[in-house]
């Protein structure tokens, strides 16, 4: 069989058949990658050290780098945390969603140690994705799921991806389509007195402290990575990114935003991730561009000034790590 072929065998279109399968080789201690509202996911059962290992074998990720576990809802998560009135008040206002609560574990928690990094906290989101919901449901367990691309890679947004970076380390990759946000969740930290962003992600943090009444910490209160997206190198395309570009240079591809760099002009490679400059758009865009950009062979990328409010802030900080040193 063919690398082609083999990869078809493991890849099935959303449907009760591929939920029922999916459900059952999770159960068994194999990997699953399945979409989310955010990207995809690569998911095991978060109850078992053996196949959360899977996990960090197949991403080459290293294992003090903790994951984000999925469940259903508000109830199984307060099984897996303690959590606080205010974690609680952005659980009512935005689960199901891409919102991750980073909080202490709960006693008697489920979630194994590898899946926690061996910390005493976990990260916990309720998906609204409805192929997430349902594969959660259908294991009947909590799902540890980063995204399911190699570890600091550009996150997968459509189940090509997934194939493309992890197609022989899967048993199973659910074809949902494209993921809706693109970014990955926002995680916000409810570990130190006042509750932190640890990651800006698809919930603006506008939204975030409307709800909360009080401006969020911003990061740096953690003395260790507590929760995903942290490192400084990360969501790194091949092409090595120009950031707040006011034009192209000799030999550079381009990633516009509105129209700034007049990017779709001349032979180089470009790609505008909001011709009418829409942030959530631009957002939806990211991964799928930078992916796009380095299929088409780009070494070098310019990429536009991007406005820092709303979903802004998630976008210059994928990019502000996706061009760190790696």
């Amino acid at each position: 069989m063919t690398r082609e072929e083999d990869g078809a065998a493991r890849l099935a279109p959303a449907g009760e058949e591929a939920i029922e399968k999916g459900a059952r080789i999770l159960r068994e201690g194999g990997l699953v990658a399945f979409p989310t509202e955010t990207v995809y996911g690569l998911g095991a059962d978060a109850t078992s050290a053996e196949a959360v290992a899977k996990i960090f074998s197949a991403k080459g990720r290293p294992s003090f780098n903790p994951l984000i576990t999925h469940v259903a809802d508000l109830g199984a998560a307060r099984r897996e945390a303690e959590l606080p009135p205010a974690a609680l008040r952005l659980a009512d206002a935005f689960w199901p969603g891409p919102l991750t609560l980073v909080a202490p574990r709960a006693a008697g928690g489920s979630v194994c140690d590898l899946a926690r990094a061996g910390l005493a906290s976990v990260a916990l989101r309720a998906p609204s994705a409805p192929v997430a919901r349902a594969l959660i449901l259908a294991a009947g367990r909590p799902i540890a799921a980063p995204s399911a691309n190699r570890s600091g890679h550009v996150s997968p947004v459509t189940a090509a991806h997934v194939l493309d970076d992890l197609g022989e380390s899967v048993d199973l990759v659910i074809d949902g389509g494209r993921a809706e946000r693109g970014v990955e969740s926002t995680i916000v930290s409810f570990l130190d007195e006042k509750p932190r962003l640890l990651r800006p992600g698809a919930l603006a943090r506008e939204a975030l402290e409307e709800v909360l009444g009080a401006p969020l910490e911003g990061e740096g209160g953690e003395a260790t990575i507590v929760a995903p997206g942290m490192t400084a190198s990360h969501y790194a395309p091949r092409a090595r990114l120009r950031l707040d570009a006011s034009a192209l240079r000799e030999g550079e591809a381009g990633l516009d935003f509105g129209g700034r760099l007049g990017a779709s002009e001349g032979p180089r490679p470009a790609l505008d991730l909001s011709p009418n400059a829409n942030l959530e758009e631009a957002a939806a865009n990211l991964f799928l561009y930078l992916r796009r950009l380095d299929a088409l062979g780009a070494t070098a990328v310019a990429v536009a000034p991007i406005p820092s409010r709303g979903l802004g802030e998630t976008i210059n900080d994928r990019l502000r790590r996706a061009a760190a040193p790696k």
